[in-house]
């Protein structure tokens, strides 16, 4: 699915969360927005979502003006930063939660959260809860819960930021390679300058609401447009 963001701003009261954003995501691209902390690119993801209503500007899927349709019917995965699973069901039944929505036959929802629990590697781990997982273990339930529903984009919000750094980079890598299998459109958030080097297709740098720079993570680093870019990416 490609998405075009036109013109979107987003405002809080008097401050201005994101202002007049414009960029073009291709199919299956996996698309960065980087940023420091406030810059309002959650709350952009969250537009993209449907989560957040836009005041001014143009979500398109596939040329379809989105902006009055739901976050369901956008057909979206969204992974948070703090996992959300439900806390009384194991793994294996966070995954089928969707699929139980749906009224899908048992048999289907079976077959897909399998192939799901091997996609992310979790296989011996589906009778588990929540609080029996480790942090890493706990993301990747979330991501196999998002997919569950075949959704046409994943959309990731700091997806890795609340785990150690060992992890953290451990799961990166896996991710990259998980996205390249199914060949999904996805748009991460970080401020982890190279965590989005590592694994995007492309950089979205964002401040203050407002795109600095977008280009492949090369592009970015050795032809920073401005002196923000410069310092941010180091």
């Amino acid at each position: 699915m490609g998405i075009s963001i036109q013109n979107v701003s987003k405002r809080f009261g008097d401050f201005v969360a994101v202002d007049s954003v414009s960029f073009e995501v291709q199919t299956g691209e996996l698309v960065a927005l980087l940023g420091p902390s406030g810059c309002g690119k959650s709350t952009l993801l969250r537009v993209i979502a449907g989560l957040e209503t836009p005041d001014t500007g143009e979500v398109i899927f596939n040329g379809v003006n989105m902006n009055a349709m739901s976050a369901r019917q956008r057909r979206v995965g969204f992974v948070f930063q703090h996992y959300a699973l439900f806390k009384h069901m194991t793994a294996e039944q966070n995954i089928a939660f969707a699929l139980n929505v749906q009224k899908k036959s048992k048999k289907e929802i079976a077959d897909r959260v399998g192939n799901l629990i091997d996609l992310v590697k979790m296989r011996g781990y589906a009778g588990h809860y929540p609080s029996q997982l480790s942090g890493g273990q706990r993301q990747r339930v979330a991501l196999a819960r998002a997919l569950a529903a075949e959704p046409a984009m994943l959309l990731l919000d700091e997806p890795f930021a609340a785990l150690d750094l060992k992890v953290r980079e451990s799961l990166v890598g896996w991710l990259r390679n998980m996205h390249d299998k199914l060949n999904v459109t996805s748009i991460f958030v970080t401020h982890d300058q190279n965590e989005a080097m590592e694994i995007s297709d492309k950089i979205i740098v964002i401040n203050k609401g407002r795109v600095e720079q977008i280009g492949a993570a090369r592009d970015v680093y050795e032809e920073p447009s401005n002196k923000f870019v410069a310092s941010f990416i180091g």
